[in-house]
C-alpha cells in the first residue's frame, strides 16, 4: 500500500470511529503519552508526520516508544480536526467504564482523597484539576452539574491524565463515601486541620462558591489563606493548595518521568 493510500485509509477509519461516543479524543503527543503510560486502550493514532512523532517518543517517553511506533499512521490532521495540536498528532482511546469507575471511587479504605467539583463552568479549569489530581495521586475527580469531565477540551487541558486517575460525573445520591470537607470562606482555617486520606474535598465555582445543598452535606467547612479584599483563587489553584496541604504522594525517591 502506498503512503497516499495509507493516508486515505487512515482518514476514512478515523472519521468512522470519531462518531463513537465511547471513544475519547487525545489531542497532542503528551496526551497520547500519558494515556499509553496509564493503560488506556488506544485504538488509533494519526499524525501529520509519523516519523516526527516516533522521534518525540524516543526522546521524551521511551517507555511507550514501541506502542507509539506501532500505532501511529500518517494523515493530514487539518482534514480531521478543527484545531491541530502543535505536536501534529491525535489519537482515539476508549473511555473507561463508568460503573467500574464509580465502584472504585466507593471502595474503602481509600488511600487518597477524591476531589469534588461542584457545578464547575470552565472546561480548561476542570482539565487542570484532573492534571493536578493525577500528579498528587488523588483517588479521583468527580463533577456535579452539566459539564462533562470527559469533554474533548477538558481532556486536552488534562494532557491525557484522565487515565491516571478516576474521572466521573456524579449526583448527590452517588457522592462517594467519606468525610466531606467543603472549601468555604467561612470555614476553619486549613492550616489548623489534618485532611484524612479518605476525605472528599469539595470546591465550588469561582463565582458562586459551594452550592447550598452540598454545603449542607459537609462535615467540615475549610478556608484557604487569602489576603483581605481578594475575591477568590482560580479553581485549579485552590485544588492545588488543598492537595498540597493534604500531603501528596506517599512514595518518595521515584524517578520523575517527563
Amino acid at each position: 500500500m502506498s503512503d497516499v493510500q495509507g493516508d486515505e485509509a487512515a482518514v476514512r477509519e478515523w472519521r468512522e470511529a470519531a462518531g463513537d461516543d465511547g471513544l475519547v479524543l487525545l489531542d497532542g503527543f503528551h496526551a497520547l503519552k500519558h494515556a499509553l503510560r496509564f493503560g488506556a486502550d488506544v485504538r488509533m493514532v494519526v499524525a501529520d508526520e509519523p516519523d516526527a512523532v516516533r522521534a518525540l517518543a524516543r526522546e521524551l517517553a521511551p517507555d511507550v516508544e514501541a506502542d507509539v511506533a506501532r500505532l501511529v499512521r500518517g494523515a493530514a490532521l487539518k482534514t480531521l480536526l478543527p484545531r491541530v495540536h502543535p505536536t501534529g498528532v491525535a489519537a482515539l482511546a476508549v473511555r473507561p467504564d463508568r460503573a467500574r469507575g464509580l465502584a472504585g471511587l466507593g471502595r474503602m479504605p481509600r488511600p487518597a482523597p477524591v476531589v469534588v467539583l461542584d457545578n464547575p463552568r470552565n472546561l480548561g479549569n476542570v482539565g487542570a484539576v484532573v492534571r493536578l489530581a493525577a500528579g498528587f495521586g488523588a483517588t479521583g475527580v468527580v463533577t456535579r452539574g452539566d459539564l462533562d469531565p470527559w469533554h474533548p477540551n477538558v481532556v486536552r487541558a488534562g494532557a491525557g491524565l484522565h487515565y491516571a486517575t478516576t474521572v466521573e460525573r456524579i449526583t448527590l445520591d452517588t457522592l462517594p463515601p467519606g468525610p466531606l470537607y467543603a472549601l468555604d470562606p467561612e470555614g476553619e482555617y486549613i492550616r489548623s486541620l489534618t485532611l484524612p486520606d479518605d476525605a472528599l474535598l469539595a470546591f465550588g465555582s469561582e463565582r458562586h462558591g459551594i452550592s447550598p445543598e452540598l454545603r449542607a452535606r459537609a462535615d467540615h467547612l475549610v478556608s484557604l489563606p487569602m489576603r483581605p479584599q481578594v475575591s477568590s483563587y482560580n479553581l485549579a489553584t485552590s485544588v492545588a493548595m488543598t492537595l498540597f496541604h493534604w500531603g501528596g504522594p506517599r512514595e518518595t525517591g521515584q524517578e520523575v518521568v517527563q
